[in-house]
């Protein structure tokens, strides 16, 4: 079937809530194990559909946020959805408390009741109004920044159609299309000032009737991060300021050279890579959807199969286009078992990220969805973990980025590796902003864009801002989605990048061995914990000391023989 044709209708929510307080009651009156998974089963199956529901909802008011029974659908899920997670977690209170306990983690994978633990820690009832609250917050800002109306060049744009000027060869378009993305942030900086500082408020406040002193805490519990915590997050802080950052300044100064504006390069000269223009995929959006089709075809089997089911249910929306939610995800239909994959495809390499990124999430649920796994939630892994699959993927697809880059494809595996470890600090910085934000929940916005611009020169000291106000005062942050819809989550592709570049190292060895421990982490699924699954693919972990270096260190030497290799193209 395909995606478009899935049914949609509103659940009753009311409905939903009784039989769930009624499965909370039974499983604590159950005379048995059988008796409890049976009703744990059955919860499986109710949340399971209202789940399918909020993703279809989801998918089409994001294909199209002007499209208002969409909008209205999504208000419902941000008011219902919290008190639905709320008799879930009276679901896990009970299945915790039974007196069957040991028989029930015989029969389902003990980090499923660890998952159980870090979610009942997480919320409560008493928060539910809040939770609405910050759900609706989220969304008004998705709108503001989807509803960005930018003129340019005598067209009109949304932000992520402005992405092909700002990597323009031309310096004067790079500079004047980060001057009017600015522009727009500018026109609306009170309102998304006081989004965020209603969302600090909201979170801190939610943190503390559970019992926490600061966001920060609950968040790293709300990210399931199981097997570490909030000290091992800090000395990976300071394990990029120290390791990874000298490493990115080197790159920095070859690209700069290579692209011939040396010394005097500015921000938007920072994702320019070549003096003769970025790599740029040849080919309409449907030409490279079809040379995706291709890759997956010729990678291997499982892989085959994977592309041929997405196809055939025309799980895709890729094309960027007015009034389009920004950004790109993938998603599963749960009642389905499909993968759906959401993108804005802009002219620039990150078109083929999306096919090779955004593909190795939905070949991980794929994957899970053929296990029929006894939970939901063993389906996935933890954030970090997922952002393995999808990292990896970019990596593991090499030898097929010609079908794309044709005679830039050398180009594109330099840019793609640079991008890749150059992502690290950026990614280290967001993370530590927002720890800085919520352990200081009363701080003004200035003081924010302070920190902000603080920790620039700490994780990017190669950057001058000059010429661009938005960014110079330190606003940057606010282009960035996850800050302000999903906290805390950002660190999560670095640690999955941490395991994504050793696995392009061990690739650039023996690409059959990288692509079998490859099949061998994904179909783990959601069955071990993040720290667990990287010892399953037999790498180091990004935590211990030394990790970094020694990842840094390789990718960077092989991203200086690749550059010189180029030079002596020439």
């Amino acid at each position: 079937m395909k995606v478009s044709e899935m049914k949609y209708s509103r659940p009753d929510t009311a409905l939903l809530l009784t039989q769930l307080e009624d499965i909370a009651k039974d499983i604590k009156t159950a005379d048995s194990a059988e008796k409890q998974l049976a009703l744990f089963n059955k919860f499986e199956q109710l949340t399971g559909s209202f789940s399918t529901m909020a993703v279809l909802s989801e998918i089409r008011s994001t294909i199209d946020t002007r499209d208002t029974f969409y909008e209205q659908e999504q208000a419902y899920f941000d008011e219902n959805s919290p008190a639905v997670a709320d008799k879930q977690l009276d679901i896990f209170r009970a299945l915790l408390a039974s007196p069957y306990k040991a028989e029930l983690m015989q029969a389902l994978p003990s980090i499923l009741f660890e998952k159980m633990e870090v979610d009942v820690k997480s919320a409560s009832n008493e928060i539910l109004p809040l939770m609405s609250q910050e759900n609706a917050l989220c969304t008004e800002y998705q709108k503001l920044y989807a509803g960005a109306q930018i003129s340019f060049d005598g067209g009109v744009y949304t932000i992520s159609q402005l992405a092909p000027f700002k990597q323009s060869a031309d310096r004067a378009v790079r500079k004047a299309a980060y001057e009017a993305e600015g522009a727009w942030f500018d026109a609306n900086r009170d309102k998304l000032d006081d989004i965020y500082d209603k969302l600090v408020k909201n979170r801190t406040e939610q943190a503390k009737k559970l019992g926490y002193d600061s966001y920060s805490k609950l968040g790293v519990i709300r990210m399931r991060r199981i097997g570490y915590g909030i000290d091992e997050i800090n000395a990976y802080h300071e394990n990029i300021k120290r390791d990874i950052v000298p490493i990115i300044s080197k790159l920095k100064a070859m690209q700069y050279e290579r692209t011939g504006i040396g010394a005097d390069a500015k921000f938007y000269d920072d994702s320019y890579r070549f003096a003769d223009g970025n790599p740029v995929p040849h080919g309409t959006p449907d030409e490279i959807l079809a040379a995706g089709k291709r890759m997956y075809h010729e990678l291997s089997p499982e892989t085959s199969a994977f592309i041929d089911e997405m196809f055939a249910a025309d799980a895709f929306d890729v094309l960027s286009k007015p009034g389009k939610a920004p950004g790109g995800y993938c998603t599963g239909i749960h009642d389905y078992k499909q993968p759906f994959i959401f993108s804005n495809f802009n002219a620039t390499a990150d078109d083929v990220d999306v096919l090779t990124h955004e593909a190795g999430h939905a070949f991980a649920a794929y994957v899970a969805y053929k296990k029929n796994l006894t939970s939901s939630m063993l389906e996935e892994p933890g954030m970090e973990s997922c952002e393995i699959h999808s990292m990896s993927m970019e990596f593991l697809t090499a030898d097929y980025h010609e079908l794309f880059f044709g005679d830039d494809t050398a180009k594109y595996e330099l840019y793609h590796a640079e991008d890749s470890i150059g992502f690290l600090p950026y990614g280290t910085m967001v993370d530590e902003f927002q720890h800085k934000v919520y352990d200081n929940p009363n701080m003004t916005p200035q003081q924010r864009n302070e920190t902000w611009a603080a920790l620039e020169k700490q994780y990017r000291p190669w950057l001058d801002f000059d010429a661009l106000p938005f960014y110079g005062r330190g606003s940057g942050w606010q282009r960035q989605l996850h800050i302000y819809l999903y906290p805390f989550y950002y660190i999560d592709y670095c640690f999955a990048q941490t395991v994504a570049l050793q696995f392009f190292t061990l690739w650039l060895e023996d690409k059959s061995l990288a692509w079998q421990r490859y099949l061998t982490l994904v179909g783990k699924a959601g069955t071990l914990t993040y720290p667990q699954l990287v010892a399953s693919a037999g790498f180091q972990s990004p935590f211990e000391n030394g990790t970094m270096k020694a990842v840094g260190e390789k990718v960077g030497e092989w991203c200086e023989t690749e550059n010189e290799k180029l030079k002596n193209e020439k």
